[in-house]
């Protein structure tokens, strides 16, 4: 399971929106839930997405996200996972994201903007077992 804070599930959303057509990324912080406990979204850190086609791919800058988690580390969280959008769908994964995730036990965050937006989540177990769906839940900041 994957837990956002209310704000921070909004910023994904609309960060998901501001890229159009195009796919946008980032890195999700917080907590790193592990042996089942879940994982805990406080904060997002947009990044440029530098695919060659970013219609229909993403990639984050090795060199930014480095630092991205080294801001991540100095503001004292966990890096929890990934997060892209898929602007026309599908809400799953797709073959390439399968692909190219290569953190093992982390979330991959899709927001998938065809009709209502959905926010799905996907933990990536390892080249074998691929992807494997996870509850999203957006807690209250009452």
């Amino acid at each position: 399971m994957i837990e956002f804070t209310r704000a921070t599930y909004d910023d994904v959303v609309y960060h998901a929106y501001s890229g159009g057509e195009e796919e946008i990324c980032g890195v999700l912080a917080g907590t790193h839930g592990s042996d089942g406990d879940p994982s805990v979204v406080t904060r997002s850190y947009e990044t440029e997405n530098v695919a060659d086609t970013p219609e229909i791919r993403y990639l984050i800058d090795p060199a930014e996200q480095l630092e991205v988690i080294e801001t991540i580390e100095d503001d004292g969280l966990d890096v929890v996972g990934f997060y892209h959008s898929h602007p026309t769908g599908p809400t799953e994964p797709s073959e390439t994201d399968a692909a190219r995730a290569t953190w093992p036990g982390y979330s991959y965050v899709i927001c998938a903007l065809n009709g209502y937006p959905f926010v799905g989540s996907w933990r990536w177990r390892d080249d074998n077992d691929g992807f494997e769906q996870e509850t999203v839940v957006v807690r209250s900041d009452r």
